[in-house]
């Protein structure tokens, strides 16, 4: 079923506060998670943790000590120039992580598969004086970043949802990793029996951990992280060191082919390739599918 033509539909399942995922997967009588149902979902509910941070002083107050451990963990690697955090959301962990970082590094990127998602997030960086992040929308499977380019890559609960992808997420972050991998997702290694059926129950990832192992990377932490966002969720902290190639390069690529992007007007677009992607809103869109065949780009 072509879900981005019944989007009226999803959005009355939305404003009856309805759950959107389980609902597209019902269509189609899956038990897990596509990048479809994640992407419609997602940007349905952008707008709700800025507005959260906001209001809801739980929320804060939560959002902010998690922010404070991370933080932390990550001043302890050592000199970085660069950092990304992949789903990044409404930026309410990436906000409060450069904020708290002794040294602000040279470069910032996040990248979102939810396009609305990246408009509130540029706009909460803003409010939070920052402005030199640069924001795009991404898939985390097939992300726009070219091999080693990030020295620091995190997640926060973004690979939650990609239960049965364990092993594509973490060969993908570790691609685009030139120093240190850190994921903060759901527990299932430590949580109990009633947690781990919820995650089950919602097609969350619960092998990140064994599967690092199985790849063969270098764990150097894992844990419980000290404060869980959602006590029936509870979030483990897995740090992966990578020594990965030092040369400098342009992280932005194309999504299809790995190939260098320019920017042109309204678009950026991989010579080699002969691919455009289009910007909207001063947002690029960067996933494999917003591709255009454009081979007569850099014609006069």
């Amino acid at each position: 079923m072509d879900k981005i033509a019944i989007l009226n539909r999803v959005k009355e399942i939305y404003q009856n506060n309805g759950n959107i995922i389980n609902y597209l997967k019902g269509l189609d009588g899956r038990t897990f998670n596509t990048l479809e149902d994640i992407l419609i979902s997602y940007d349905f509910q952008a707008g709700t943790y800025t507005n959260a941070y906001k209001n809801n002083d739980l929320f804060r107050e939560s959002r902010g000590k998690l922010c404070d451990e991370l933080t932390s963990v990550i001043e302890k690697l050592g000199q970085f120039n660069s950092i990304l955090e992949a789903g990044v959301g409404e930026a309410t962990s990436l906000a409060l992580i450069i904020s708290n970082l002794s040294k602000c590094p040279v470069s910032i990127y996040g990248f979102d598969v939810s396009w609305s998602r990246i408009k509130y997030a540029r706009e909460f960086l803003i409010e939070m004086g920052i402005d030199s992040t640069q924001l795009f929308v991404g898939d985390l499977f097939n992300t726009p970043i070219a091999n080693d380019s990030i020295d620091i890559v995190y997640t926060v609960h973004a690979v939650e949802p990609n239960g049965g992808r364990e092993e594509e997420a973490l060969k993908e972050l570790y691609r685009i990793t030139r120093k240190f991998l850190i994921l903060v997702e759901p527990s299932y290694h430590f949580a109990d029996e009633e947690a781990r059926k919820r995650m089950r129950s919602h097609g969350y990832v619960t092998r990140l951990y064994e599967k690092a192992i199985e790849l063969g990377y270098e764990v150097i932490e894992h844990r419980l992280t000290t404060v869980h966002m959602n006590p029936a969720n509870p979030s483990s902290l897995i740090v992966i060191k990578k020594n990965g190639d030092n040369v400098e390069r342009t992280p932005l690529c194309c999504p299809n082919t790995k190939s260098s992007l320019i920017e042109g007007d309204g678009c950026y677009y991989s010579p080699d390739s002969f691919l455009a992607y289009p910007v909207i809103d001063r947002i690029p869109c960067l996933l494999p599918q917003n591709a255009i065949v454009a081979t007569k780009y850099l014609n006069p």
